[in-house]
Formats: structure tokens, C-alpha cells, sequence
């Protein structure tokens, strides 16, 4: 995906001067890129609608934004959750069930072992996945951040943030890796056995997508310890960089996790363990 087509698809959710700042792309040539024939944005939403629209009415018009987008996701769309919303407003599509549906029951997870054990140093890309969620406190209320990690460069390939930690926040950072790496193999997606890895929809997104689910032992902090010491940097430099640990609002936080996330820890800052090069960069050299 082209950076252009990137804050197309995102700048809904986080703005269009963020995002090229982030990205390092001009405004000026973002603008100039919607314009160019059959690429405009409002061809893109027009197409884009077509298949949202056929996706509601595939599920007999019980779909709601958030398992339209991730039904988008599979079918090779790329398109921010907002967008979606949207799009469902403006030609009158309604789920016709709340998001507490996708929270209700739990798989089976004996299905799903630990396929890991403790071997948490892949050696290519995409061979393993480790996710975990965490939160943040905020004067408005908590903000919760699930993401996915691929351990072999320790780059977070996929993230969402909401005020509930439920199966839809987890399936948002599942389908944003997915469609960002595009894995060749079968990867393997390690997590805990938290409510939301293990409900029902979260297995079937899983299976959708062709990814191996693993299960770490119960109540054991080494399992998902890999994760969690990225959710500790950044929770700690976050604190550093902004000067404070609490935030007014929700909205300021995501900017800064996103800008965190996308325009320092995965492209600009080295780690000891990857030889002192960012996620980016030692991706760059082991594939070349």
C-alpha cells in the first residue's frame, strides 16, 4: 500500500496533516493524488460503499460497522473502522445487534495449545505473533490498546485502541497485521487466554484468516513477558516524551500512541536485541 493511499484510507481517524507528518509525505502531494483520475477519494468511498453494501446484506443486514469492517479485512480491503461507520450512515445500514453480541460465550481452547513454549525467537518474519492488550488512564476514562507483535523484529504489525477491551478491539489489531503483512506462511498467533482471545469470534477471524492460534499457560506472566516489555517501554516513554502519565482525553492519547508507534518504535528506534537497528531496519537487512 502506498503511503498516499495510506492516509487515504486513515485520515478520518487520525488527520490528514498527522498522518503525512508521520509518513513524510507532503500535503501538497497527497492532495494532488486524490485528483489524479480514477483515484480520487470519492471513487474509492464509491466503490468501497458497494461492497460494504454487499457484505451487510450477505449477513442478512445483521451486521454493524465493526464486523463489516473486519469481513472487509478479509476480503482484501484495507480501509479504516471509521470509514466504515460512515459509509453504513450515510446509505442507512444498521446492525441489527449491539457490540456485547460479539462478547457473549467463549471457545473451546483445548483446540488451541501452546505451540510456543517459551521459544520466543522466530527465525524469519511472520513466523510467530505474540498480542496482548493493555490500558491507559485518561481524565475522560480508560483507553484500552491491543496489539500484535511480530517477535522476530519485535514490530508492532497491528494495533487498535476503544474504551473496551473486547473481541472487536482484538480482531481491529488481528486484521490490521493481516492485511498489512500479507504472510506467505501460516503464522502462528500467540496470545493469553484472556475473554476476548477466546471467544468465539476471535477463533473464527483465526480460522478466516489461515493464522495458528496458541494459548499460553494460565496465570503464567512469563508467556506473554515479550509483549508486555513493549507495552512497559512505551508506557514509559510515552510518560517521557509527553512529560505527563495521565492525559485530558482519549483522542490526545491515541494521537500520541499512534505517532509513538508509527513514527518512532517501529522505524526510528534502535534495540540492543535486534543489534542496535529499529524493527524497520533490521526487517530491511534480514530480507536482503
Amino acid at each position: 500500500m502506498s503511503r498516499f493511499r495510506f492516509v487515504c484510507e486513515h485520515h478520518e481517524s487520525y488527520g490528514i496533516k498527522r498522518l503525512c507528518q508521520v509518513l513524510g509525505v507532503s500535503r501538497s502531494g497527497f492532495y494532488a493524488w486524490t485528483t489524479r483520475g480514477p483515484s480520487t477519494h470519492a471513487q474509492r468511498d464509491a466503490e468501497l460503499a458497494a461492497v460494504v453494501v454487499e457484505v451487510h446484506s450477505r449477513s442478512r443486514r445483521t451486521y454493524g460497522s465493526p464486523r463489516v469492517h473486519a469481513e472487509l479485512g478479509r476480503l482484501g480491503h484495507c480501509t479504516g473502522r471509521k470509514r466504515v461507520a460512515r459509509l453504513m450512515r450515510e446509505h442507512g445500514l444498521v446492525g441489527a445487534h449491539s457490540r456485547r453480541r460479539w462478547r457473549t460465550g467463549k471457545a473451546n481452547t483445548a483446540w488451541a495449545p501452546d505451540l510456543v513454549e517459551r521459544d520466543f525467537n522466530p527465525a524469519r518474519r511472520d513466523q510467530l505473533w505474540a498480542a496482548d492488550v493493555t490500558q491507559f488512564r485518561t481524565d475522560e476514562g480508560w483507553l484500552h490498546l491491543a496489539g500484535v507483535i511480530d517477535l522476530h523484529s519485535r514490530r508492532v504489525v497491528g494495533w487498535a485502541m476503544g474504551t473496551t477491551p473486547d473481541a472487536d478491539l482484538v480482531i481491529d489489531a488481528l486484521v490490521m497485521a493481516f492485511e498489512r503483512r500479507r504472510p506467505d506462511q501460516r503464522p502462528i498467533h500467540h496470545a493469553d487466554r484472556g475473554a476476548a482471545y477466546t471467544s468465539l469470534a476471535f477463533g473464527q477471524q483465526l480460522e478466516r484468516l489461515g493464522i495458528a492460534a496458541s494459548f499460553g499457560s494460565t496465570g503464567d506472566a512469563f508467556d506473554n513477558a515479550a509483549v508486555e516489555s513493549t507495552w512497559s517501554v512505551l508506557k514509559r516513554e510515552l510518560a517521557w516524551i509527553h512529560g505527563q502519565h495521565t492525559w485530558r482525553s482519549r483522542d490526545l492519547l491515541r494521537s500520541a500512541i499512534f505517532d509513538y508507534i508509527e513514527g518512532f518504535y517501529n522505524t526510528t528506534r534502535i534495540k540492543q536485541r535486534l543489534g542496535y537497528r529499529s524493527p524497520a531496519q533490521f526487517e530491511e537487512q534480514a530480507s536482503a
